[in-house]
């Protein structure tokens, strides 16, 4: 009936809702349906949804509608699980019609994408043609413009014919961002003859090579690294458009006629009605001007009943739900349009009519049912309140323990009697994981019971357990079936439909060196300096790029002294980090060599302690625990998302550690929300595994609470005792938590620094798990520190600690740095504007409507009582609750408290809520005065909302008189593009990571900091700590050697050119990695990168390989200097030959001369030919130095003209060739 043939993992739950499907109740539903009468009322549970759906959807396609996104969500998870693919979810955009922003792309994506299916049901690129579509009302109630699905999309495989241009113009057209390299969705670059592209519905972007005008090959790349990904195959790429308004030549011209009745003036505000139109009207996108769709397209729009195919049904589940919320929506919505086009907004006189402006928001639910009954939809409704008219379906819901473990006996009593009289029952769990653990629990309560392949019906006399998305169970009397999930049983939600998986996002280090005019930069040789600008000149005839820095004059009094540094010494500069401006070096004086020692001196003392700690933790013996146990891989399973790639890499290492003997002192470093408590419970569960304790520290009793939930819930269905001790615990209850620690009676313990008191006693303490150890007071930390000695120690923390930090500290505290955020739904909608009250309601009111809570940042503690009383007034039926710094502790964490368990909608407070506050709950943040804060502080605190299946908004206000200062507006614009963590944010963490670097290093070490800089001055940390490693092992400890810069100055045309990366950006970022590649198969693989991205090598970029291999094998030999005093002489220094090898230079070179005293070796450049041709140059020349070095060490000879580890020079540019004519 639903999907004929055999079990099929992509339908798991088929096989059950078929047999559901033969009780009469159904069978009679079925066919009433096939009559299609216009009106059809059924009462049945909530639970009976996915079944009455699967019923209906016999007879032909049908639509779903739910009151909200999460219902749609559920049921389209369930639906999926028995129609598969065949059914699609109809996504509500995350703004509302007239809040001044636009829905993302992905959004956008999904609903054209979908649209598209319906108006072409035989293209088999798009799917299997739908059976049933689900929607929340609010997508349902939204106008939109018509005939969107059968817009043109671009569509390409691999082999056919298309014009590169008109592929370009298209996307364009289709409001795709031309960028310089891919990283979000929506986005394309083009680079010579390829073409990334990445799709709003794509999982990765797509990179596409054209020879002319055929497309001659496709393959998927990853975000983080820009590598293609050989294990996806592509063939095909349809995508569809970014926005659902295009600006299509009338659409422009319409914009361009309003524009004209009103131009734009001196004081014309960014972002009102005449700035929209004026930009539109030059075909500029905006955002929120989806709003403007009945000025700009009037007398044009469709719902979306009207794109569905002929006769198809709405069937609206709990019709009494919807129709309140349509009421809200409506309400919500004109409170938005009054906000948003208020004069303020618009300007004095508006040159569009706030009523036409309606048509864009939400039509009426009735208007929408009688447009939808004429055009021949039938309206039928599932409620769960009965009325007379109304058909009864024989269906009941599922008893619920929720937990309570009687209740949980009492399911199985039931279950075990069912099928022992020859009733069919199945037990639906979320993970295989959870399913198996599932069956041994069956089985040890004596209930017959077994696993149930995907797609299969259930058997008589035995449970089936299956792995499905079922959200409640159903009891279905007529098909003697009992439906029981784990959603009954415990409570937890089984995670929704599995969102697709982001690409993992590029991960948040700095760009090395994003350069602007005017940035500070430090040389290891010369010291700190300004960046002036990129050039490009011509030396002995051959080409080469040089940054220009300025350097402060050696004369007194005299102007500036400017360096030119080659490409391919990128490697000797870093960005200045370090606090304030400092002063800039003086070329040739000594100054800048007396900080660096005075740096070394310093940093030497920090190793020592760090060392001495190492030592004694080296030789102390712990315990070392068990591999893992198949109960842990069960646990693991059910974690209800995808892990990030830095996740599982620190659950390895956190397992690797615990297994050895020596006690393990690991720091997990990542932002809240980036899923390191995950690796606490895992560690925690697999120390429990062993028999051994746990002890969970966290600062503030919320985060114990918070803890508490997570580890109780993921640990829910195993034998493990977890319990919370802090101060809010009542004196009976923490007595018998003390007693349980000291008679081992339980497992886990999570709390404050209650913990840590005298007469707290544990029976077998085998792991503590420190959260936010910078924010214990100092005698906390000494006694924290005092147990790393002995038993395993795993910190976690906030405060992004530096990779390169993390790097020089290696092998004394180990770290594992989570850099990827976790594959979170959408990345924050972000307004900047100016202070209005109307736009604060509507905005506080759309986070109460889907019952969701807010913050609002006031940072001034004198008027913060004032401010909520404003808030009170805008919002009356909100419940508003103050928060700040100066409170009393206690009545500071119990109002904290409060909010975090929803006792309270707004809480009004000022920035600490800046740190370390995860309430997922809390998706709207509003900033009064913005324009007072830093970039990293609104950063901190935009990272607050968001983290939820929900869109997060941040509202950046500042008051609407005040002009801003130039900064202030600067530091505004930026989050407010900025709205995923990329480049411009990375440098605003930064300052962030000084924080932390204090943190780690301590304060009197600032100032060392500050004077050479950040990156500098932890490579001396790690200089220091190897050499007294070294020294604890009896080995010598020599100061270490200053790197010394490698000066190659040939006359060889060796640079990228312009045309093959035409960005500056990513010209500096491959420059970069070539002059930091330390070895032969490092610079192999740059060059495998650099012809991934951007093609074959041109001549100048292979001759630049060969330099940079010349400078590995130089530094290997100790030279510093290559040069061509004269067009006919090539000069190597310092070189101190044996005789061996002064007679073996004679040999090679009879014109070659070695001058002892000054340790040179200088030879005549070959002619390429006979007397009078020209001497070499190029890759030759380069070829010969390589020959000289290795023959003068005795080493055997390289070529290192070639483009790979393996191939020989022509054979990869012939590669290269094929690759392009192909």
């Amino acid at each position: 009936m639903t999907a004929p043939g055999a079990a099929s993992p992509d339908t798991p739950i088929a096989g059950l809702v078929d047999l559901a499907l033969t009780a009469p109740t159904f069978q009679q539903l079925i066919a009433r349906a096939s009559d299609r009468p216009d009106e059809l009322t059924l009462v049945g549970p909530a639970s009976a949804r996915s079944f009455v759906a699967s019923a209906l959807a016999q007879q032909g396609p049908l639509l779903v509608v739910t009151a909200t996104g999460r219902e749609a969500d559920d049921v389209t998870a369930e639906l999926r699980g028995v129609f598969g693919e065949a059914v699609a979810l109809f996504p509500s955009w995350e703004t509302l019609p007239h809040e001044r922003l636009s829905p993302g792309v992905d959004t956008v994506g999904a609903r054209l994408l979908l649209l598209r299916r319906l108006a072409h049901p035989d293209d088999t690129r798009l799917g299997p043609p739908l059976r049933v579509v689900v929607t929340a009302v609010r997508s349902l109630l939204q106008p939109m413009t018509p005939q969107l699905g059968r817009q043109e999309a671009v569509s390409l495989s691999v082999g056919q014919e298309i014009g590169f241009d008109e592929v370009i113009a298209r996307l364009v057209e289709l409001a795709y961002t031309r960028v310089d390299m891919v990283g979000r969705r929506g986005e394309f670059a083009v680079r010579g003859g390829i073409l990334d592209l990445f799709a709003p519905t794509a999982e990765h972007p797509v990179r596409v090579e054209f020879w002319g005008d055929e497309i001659t090959e496709m393959r998927m790349f990853s975000v983080a690294d820009q590598r293609s990904i050989p294990e996806i195959e592509v063939s095909t790429l349809v995508a569809v458009a970014c926005r659902e308004l295009l600006l299509t030549e009338d659409v422009r011209g319409r914009a361009a006629a309003l524009a004209a009745q009103h131009p734009a003036s001196e004081n014309t505000v960014t972002g009102s009605v005449i700035d929209m139109l004026a930009k539109l009207a030059e075909g500029i996108p905006t955002d929120g001007m989806e709003a403007l769709l009945p000025v700009l397209r009037p007398d044009d729009h469709a719902l979306l009943t009207d794109q569905l195919a002929e006769g198809t049904p709405v069937l609206v589940c709990d019709p009494e739900k919807v129709r309140t919320r349509a009421a809200d929506l409506i309400k919500t919505g004109r409170e938005f349009l009054e906000a948003s086009w208020s004069v303020a907004a618009m300007g004095t006189d508006a040159p569009v009519d706030v009523e036409a402006l309606g048509g864009s928001g939400f039509a009426e639910l009735d208007q929408v049912q009688t447009a939808a009954s004429s055009s021949g939809h039938p309206w039928w409704t599932l409620s769960q309140l009965s009325e007379e008219s109304a058909t009864e379906l024989e269906v009941r819901a599922a008893p619920s323990a929720r937990g309570h473990q009687k209740d949980i006996d009492d399911i199985f009593a039931m279950l075990r009697a069912h099928v022992s009289t020859g009733g069919y029952a199945v037990m639906v769990e979320p993970g295989t994981g959870t399913a198996h653990r599932m069956v041994e629990r069956l089985a040890e309560s004596d209930i017959p019971a077994a696993m149930l392949e995907p797609g299969a019906a259930p058997k008589l006399g035995v449970v089936g357990v299956l792995k499905g998305p079922l959200r409640d169970g159903v009891i279905v009397p007529g098909a003697n079936l009992v439906v029981v999930t784990e959603t009954n049983l415990t409570g937890n939600r089984a995670t929704a439909v599995e969102g697709k998986r982001l690409a993992a996002k590029r991960r948040n280090t700095v760009d090395p060196l994003a350069l602007t005019a005017g940035d500070l930069v430090v040389h290891d040789q010369y010291g700190i300096g300004w960046f002036v600008e990129m050039v490009e000149r011509t030396v002995g005839g051959a080409r080469r790029e040089y940054l220009v820095l300025e350097y402060a004059s050696a004369k007194r009094g005299g102007g500036s002294d400017k360096l030119y540094v080659p490409m391919d010494s990128l490697d000797q500069l870093s960005r200045y980090v370090g606090g304030q401006a400092p002063a800039l070096s003086r070329l040739g004086g000594s100054d800048w060599t007396n900080t660096k020692t005075k740096a070394r001196k310093a940093v030497l003392e920090i190793a020592g302690e760090l060392v001495a700690l190492y030592a004694k933790r080296q030789a102390s013996p712990g315990h070392a625990f068990a591999p893992d146990t198949p109960w842990q891989a069960e646990m693991e399973d059910a974690f209800g998302f995808t892990e990030t790639v830095d996740q599982l890499t620190a659950i390895t290492e956190v397992k690797g550690d615990m297994e050895k003997s020596i006690p393990m002192d690991r720091v997990i470093c990542g932002d809240v929300g980036y899923g390191k408590t995950e690796i606490a419970v895992r560690a925690a569960f697999k120390a429990v595994q062993d028999g051994k304790q746990v002890a969970v520290l966290v600062p503030t009793t919320l985060l114990a609470d918070q803890h508490m939930q997570t580890f109780t819930d993921r640990m829910a269905g195993f034998p493990v005792t977890v319990k919370g001790l802090s101060r809010f615990t009542d004196p009976a209850e923490s007595r018998t938590v003390i007693e349980g620690m000291a008679d081992g009676s339980v497992d886990v313990v999570i709390g404050t620094h209650r913990l840590l008191q005298t007469g707290v006693r544990w029976k077998d303490l085998g792991l503590v798990v420190v959260d936010e150890e910078q924010r214990f007071g100092v005698e906390h930390k000494e006694h924290i520190k005092s147990l790393r000695s002995h038993v395993d120690v795993l910190t976690m923390s906030a405060t992004p600690i530096p990779r390169t930090l993390e790097m020089s500290l290696a092998g004394i505290r180990e770290m594992s740095t989570i850099l990827t955020p976790p594959e979170e739904r959408y990345p924050v909608l972000t307004y900047v504007g100016p202070h209005d009250d109307k736009q604060i309601a509507a905005a506080l009111r759309r986070e109460l409507l889907r019952d969701g809570q807010a913050f609002y940042v006031h940072n001034r503690v004198s008027s913060i009582d004032d401010t909520a009383a404003r808030i009170r007034k805008l919002v009356p039926e909100a419940r508003v609750v103050v928060a700040h710094g100066q409170m009393p502790e206690d009545l500071l964490e119990r109002t904290v408290q409060g909010f975090w368990q929803r006792e309270f909608d707004i809480l009004v407070c000022t920035t600490i809520v800046e740190t370390g506050l995860d309430i997922s709950n809390a998706n709207t943040l509003i900033v009064e005065r913005a324009d007072t804060f830093g970039l990293s502080q609104l950063h901190q605190l935009r990272g607050r909302v968001g983290r939820s299946r929900e869109r997060g908004y941040a509202y950046f206000l500042y008051p609407p008189q005040a002009p801003l200062t130039e900064t202030a507006y600067d530091r505004l614009a930026t989050i407010a593009q900025n709205n995923e963590l990329g480049a411009g944010m990375a440098v605003a963490l930064k300052d962030l990571e000084i924080r932390g670097a204090g943190n780690v290093l301590g304060v009197e070490q600032s100032g060392h900091v500050a004077g050479v800089g950040f990156d500098l001055y932890v490579r001396f940390v790690g200089e220091a700590v190897e050499a007294y490693r070294a020294a604890a092992d009896g080995k010598m400890v020599t100061t270490p050697e200053e790197p010394k810069d490698v000066r190659i100055d040939l006359p060889v045309d060796a640079h990228l050119p312009p045309d093959y990366i035409g960005s500056d950006r990513l010209r500096l970022e491959a420059y970069r990695r070539l002059a930091t590649a330390t070895s032969d198969s490092g610079v192999a693989a740059v060059v495998d990168e650099l012809i991934d991205r951007y093609g074959a090598l041109p001549e100048p970029a292979l001759r630049l390989v060969a330099v940079a291999r010349l400078r590995l094998l130089c530094r290997a030999s100790g030279i510093t200097d290559v040069s061509a005093p004269s067009s006919a002489t090539v000069r190597l220094a310092p070189m101190d030959l044996p005789d061996s090898a002064q007679v073996r230079l004679k040999r090679m070179y009879p014109g070659g001369h070695y001058r002892a005293t000054t340790s040179t070796v200088q030879v005549p450049i070959p002619r390429d030919g006979g007397v009078g041709a020209p001497r070499i140059r190029d890759v030759e020349l380069v070829q010969m130095v390589a020959n000289l070095v290795t023959a003068l060490a005795g080493k055997p000879q390289q070529d290192i003209g070639r483009t790979s580890l393996s191939e020989d020079d022509a054979g990869a540019t012939a590669s290269g060739k094929e690759r392009q004519a192909r």
